[in-house]
């Protein structure tokens, strides 16, 4: 054994570690033990917050930016609500993006498509439409509209109040699949080819044409009127007691398949009967709610927001939640429950222990 031989030691302990992650690192390699329990985690641990948005916060800075820029120059002018954990990202939930969307009277937002799907819960205002795919809607307020994946759609307010409304969309997830498309239409309005109601017509009655066969997972319904939502609502109070931890909640559907009225992201109705509170219960799917009706208090976690007519708030996923009611209220909200049950991940706990 040469002198220089019998001088080397080899690495022992920490310093053998840090040796070897060092040169697996030179060629994109890492040691998975070393962030096992951050990737494998024993339960949910979102790395986003409760957040709440008032609607009388919102409200003004949303009419200061109709005084800013036109709908036709921002080509949708939005004021996102952004996660205070995730700032930068106009997320709301990893999943979710949510924004507030004014249409002020005379004026149109530009006709475009694109591979992200959108939701509108009218907000605030009646009389403006949407456009999707040659057919017209008036939306009025507690209205559920939905925009499908790549469909043509413009809005357009011809009364003389300002809209708005809540824009749901899964912006990031398919960020996540690099599966980003987006395209402008020739013209600011797209052709009506389509009487309005036409879709009403075929689809939301029970029945279908009969050799109608679906080209997409989304619904061919794009307008749940409110006022048969809360009617349903209404008879469900009547009929009997409310769920302990949903109160009465249902849930929009695809008349062609019984799924989602979106494949992306679910959306849900509940009526919280006057000083009910609900029972602790978590799920997880994060989940972001438009106040319709009332006025009350939701505990999610350790945070505590009272909430009025149109306020808005965020529950993250796996965050123990309850909700009481001060006077009667509705509740509209949508997650991203239809991917997580497709890929059987969904779970909820009605403990939230």
């Amino acid at each position: 054994m040469s002198a220089r031989t019998a001088t080397l030691k080899p690495a022992t302990g920490n310093n053998a570690r840090r040796d070897f992650y060092e040169r697996i690192g030179a060629h994109s390699m890492a040691p998975l033990w070393e962030s096992m329990h951050q990737l494998v985690p024993p339960s949910p641990a979102p790395k986003y917050v409760p957040a709440h948005w008032p609607y009388d916060v919102a409200r003004p800075f949303l009419m200061e930016s109709g005084s800013l820029i036109t709908a036709k120059e921002a080509v949708r002018r939005v004021l996102i609500l952004e996660n205070p954990s995730l700032r930068g990202s106009a997320c709301c939930t990893p999943s979710l993006y949510a924004g507030l969307q004014l249409i002020l009277p005379g004026e149109v937002a530009p006709s475009h498509r694109h591979t992200q799907s959108a939701l509108r819960f009218i907000v605030e205002g009646e009389g403006a439409y949407t456009a999707v795919d040659g057919e017209r809607t008036i939306m009025r307020e507690g209205d559920f509209v939905i925009t499908p994946t790549w469909t043509w759609h413009d809005h357009g307010n011809e009364s003389s109040r300002p809209m708005v409304w809540l824009d749901g969309l899964d912006i990031p997830l398919v960020a996540m699949f690099n599966a980003g498309f987006a395209e402008n239409y020739g013209e600011a309005e797209q052709p009506v080819t389509r009487p309005e109601g036409d879709s009403d017509a075929r689809f939301a009655r029970g029945l279908l044409p009969v050799d109608w066969k679906p080209v997409r997972q989304t619904s061919p319904i794009f307008n749940y009127p409110y006022a048969r939502t809360r009617e349903a609502l209404e008879r469900m109070n009547a009929a009997g007691d409310p769920d302990p931890c949903h109160g009465h909640k249902l849930r929009y559907v695809n008349p062609a398949n019984g799924g989602a009225p979106i494949a992306t992201m679910g959306t849900f109705m509940q009526l919280l009967p006057r000083g009910f509170a609900t029972a602790p219960c978590r799920s997880t799917d994060g989940t972001i709610f438009s106040v319709v009706e009332g006025a009350g208090e939701s505990a999610i976690g350790d945070a505590v927001f009272g909430w009025k007519k149109r306020d808005h708030f965020v529950v993250p996923s796996w965050a123990r939640v309850t909700h009481r009611a001060d006077e009667e209220s509705v509740l509209f909200s949508f997650s991203d429950r239809p991917v997580q049950e497709r890929l059987d991940l969904w779970r909820e706990d009605r403990g939230g222990r």
